[in-house]
């Protein structure tokens, strides 16, 4: 199903027709198009298991690790085919890809941290402006920055995640599942400090987010994905609208039960 989705802006990433296996036996993912235009901020919404992560990872060049590959489809990065470049090469190019779980050296300091981070060859002035630069977003990060991060709070782990992730300079940010397990007020600021960094800095966000009604208020538009399918596409505001996505995904708000979602997919129109 696709709903309004109207931009002149030439994508920074486009996926084509990608289909993941693993195992050479499980598809994940099946047949996944999805493009980010220069700038914007787009979201991957779904339920757990329906091929979101997946999808990341796809980007990333992280299948490898996990026996997982593209079996068909391509990638493209600023127009140029990335569907079978190493990991390293993708981070080279200015993808950065923050994995779910807060991944951080927890016996190191946030500064630590943010230096272990910094690309080869980056200068210590410019590794310090880029830290400062970091820590102006992130003020409570500051505040904690020679702390061990083993002892920052699942929202500073969080912002320190992707400080690290900052450090590289990226052209394109992907985050999976960042609001997860974090108080509201927490989400709010971390999604509103990503918006901010997007918007001065026209970085490029991807967002894969169980939490649908936070995602549709910063990024610009958003795909659903269901069984490693898109089924429906369109701006922030189409989405918001619409009415299967307000009674699958919106209608509990914070107390909605994504593990349910599924024992309704008979009743989607779109899976019908």
């Amino acid at each position: 199903m696709s709903i309004q989705n109207k931009s002149d802006a030439q994508p920074i990433l486009s996926m084509n027709s990608v289909e993941v296996l693993y195992d050479n036996v499980i598809m994940a993912v099946k047949g996944v198009s999805v493009q980010v235009p220069k700038g914007s901020m787009v979201a991957l919404l779904g339920s757990n298991g329906a091929g979101k992560s997946t999808t990341l990872k796809a980007i990333s060049g992280l299948l490898k690790a996990e026996r997982g590959r593209i079996s068909r489809g391509e990638i493209k990065f600023e127009g140029e085919d990335i569907t079978e470049m190493l990991a390293q090469h993708r981070v080279e190019m200015g993808i950065c890809h923050v994995i779910e779980g807060r991944r951080v050296f927890e016996h190191l300091t946030p500064d630590e941290n943010l230096t272990a981070a910094a690309p080869k060859g980056m200068s210590r002035s410019k590794l310090n402006t880029e830290k400062e630069r970091i820590y102006n977003h992130f003020p409570r990060l500051a505040e904690r920055r020679n702390s061990a991060s083993g002892y920052l709070s699942g929202g500073e782990q969080q912002m320190l995640a992707i400080g690290r992730a900052l450090v590289t300079q990226p052209s394109l940010l992907m985050l999976d599942e960042p609001s997860l397990g974090l108080a509201p007020f927490l989400v709010d600021e971390i999604f509103g400090i990503i918006k901010r960094i997007s918007t001065e800095d026209g970085m490029s966000v991807l967002l894969v987010e169980q939490n649908a009604l936070a995602a549709l208020e910063i990024v610009s538009e958003g795909y659903l994905i269901e069984n490693g399918r898109v089924v429906m596409h369109g701006t922030a505001e189409a989405l918001k609208s619409n009415s299967d996505i307000q009674e699958f995904y919106l209608g509990g708000g914070e107390e909605t039960d994504f593990h349910n979602v599924k024992h309704y997919s008979r009743r989607k129109r779109w899976l019908s």
